[in-house]
């Protein structure tokens, strides 16, 4: 499984804003592994980082694209089933039974759900009340989305083991087909090594994985 490294920060000492701009989002390990195994990408680059401290895990998005589409037309998870989004998915272990998802997009809405195998979607759960906060920030570029996820709400939920956090890291991004319709391309750090595309399966994970402290962190 692909793996990456989260370093560790001292307590409550970075702040977000949704434009990534506080300096401790240097002493974070920039993942841009990103692609398209079903289509071919062009235009558009994805970043990821993420930090953690003893109460939160934080997790940051940077999209390079000049062609960001945001439903309109419909209302909550409909609209954002819609729309380009960045998507984070965490599960216990490999029988997705449960698993638990993030989807944001760039304004920034969340469809948080829980899900089963074979695509059983649970939309009247949510993320524990008070312990996921997600900000962002858009310009013709792109967009940034910065958020953090307490780590007691991954404990209770059964979802860190051995210093570990198995997790699916995606985007989608909509393209115009014709004047009224646009189309999805999926966007993954992990091939899952499927014909078509499908995140929703156990080969679509890999894990974050919680590191120490550097020492240089501690002067800032």
């Amino acid at each position: 499984m692909k793996k990456y490294i989260v370093n560790h920060i001292p307590g409550n000492k970075l702040t977000f804003t949704g434009m990534s701009d506080d300096q401790l989002w240097e002493l974070a390990n920039s993942l841009t592994d990103f692609s398209s195994p079903w289509r071919t990408l062009q235009d558009t680059e994805t970043e990821f980082r993420a930090l953690w401290d003893g109460d939160n895990l934080y997790f940051m998005f940077k999209v390079v694209d000049s062609h960001i589409h945001v439903d309109k037309k419909y209302s909550g998870n409909e609209s954002i089933n819609v729309s380009d989004r960045v998507e984070l998915f965490f599960r216990q272990d490999d029988s997705l039974n449960p698993y638990y998802c993030l989807e944001i997009d760039p304004t920034p809405r969340i469809m948080d759900f829980r899900a089963f195998p074979n695509r059983a979607f649970d939309f009247d759960w949510n993320w524990p009340e008070n312990h996921l906060t997600v900000k962002s920030h858009s310009c013709p570029d792109g967009f940034i989305v910065e958020g953090k996820i307490s780590m007691a709400s991954l404990k209770k939920l059964n979802l860190i083991h051995d210093q570990a956090i198995q997790t699916g890291i995606f985007r989608a991004k909509y393209v115009k087909v014709d004047a009224s319709t646009y189309e999805p391309i999926w966007i993954t750090w992990v091939n899952p090594e499927t014909e078509t595309p499908d995140f929703h399966i156990a080969s679509s994970f890999g894990v974050l994985i919680l590191g120490q402290e550097k020492s240089n962190v501690t002067d800032r």
